[in-house]
């Protein structure tokens, strides 16, 4: 689990790629299952700093958790990610790549997956281009010791190849939902990232 206490974004000289992967952990965490009351007073005793859009999107987050209650954002979380029959806002980029799931987009990752190594634990139930678990890819491409797989080149690839074309609408269905209160706060920081990291990748060329 990701310490959000660890999260700061201006501090490039000191970490600025310890904090993307901790940014990329933390929206895993909170996207794949309701996030544990341990983890929403974390989040909630959090440090605020800088101005920034993207730390602004940070600031609203904490607020939001300083109040947050477990069973009131676990219940919120099936109401808008699990539900009965289809989901109200789905996290699948098969979903927003093709309009099906478990189409093509899937197939199509698991083969880039298992050119870095990487394959879906079994105690894992999600499908690997469910948005939590592809977060989850990015923070081990940032984080991981393994120079051969884990660096910006194989970051931007794979960001391009597997969520670019998607991910922002996925957060604004989120941002739009009448029914996200915690998650609205979530979906905004993580499209605010999202929109960060495709403008650094994009500076990079």
């Amino acid at each position: 689990m990701t310490s959000a206490q660890s999260i700061k974004f201006e501090s490039q000289d000191q970490g600025e790629e310890t904090a993307r992967a901790d940014v990329y952990g933390l929206l895993a965490t909170l996207l794949y299952a309701p996030p544990s009351q341990d983890l929403l007073d974390t989040i909630g005793n959090a440090p605020v700093e800088g101005t920034s859009v993207l730390e602004q999107a940070w600031a609203e987050l904490v607020a939001v958790c300083k109040t947050a209650q477990q069973e009131n954002v676990r219940e919120e979380y099936e109401q808008l990610f699990v539900g009965v029959g289809r989901p109200e806002v789905m996290l699948y980029g098969s979903f927003y790549l093709s309009g099906f799931l478990m189409e093509k987009p899937l197939a199509e990752l698991r083969t880039d997956l298992a050119g870095l190594g990487l394959q879906r634990s079994d105690g894992v139930v999600e499908s690997e281009d469910h948005l939590a678990s592809l977060c989850e890819v990015m923070r081990y491409l940032i984080a991981s010791d393994d120079v051969v797989h884990a660096n910006l080149a194989a970051q931007e690839k794979f960001f391009n190849t597997h969520m670019r074309a998607w991910v922002l609408d996925c957060c604004a269905a989120i941002e739009a939902s009448q029914n996200a209160h915690f998650y609205k706060p979530v979906a905004c920081l993580a499209r605010i990232f999202f929109e960060v990291e495709m403008q650094a990748f994009d500076m990079a060329n």
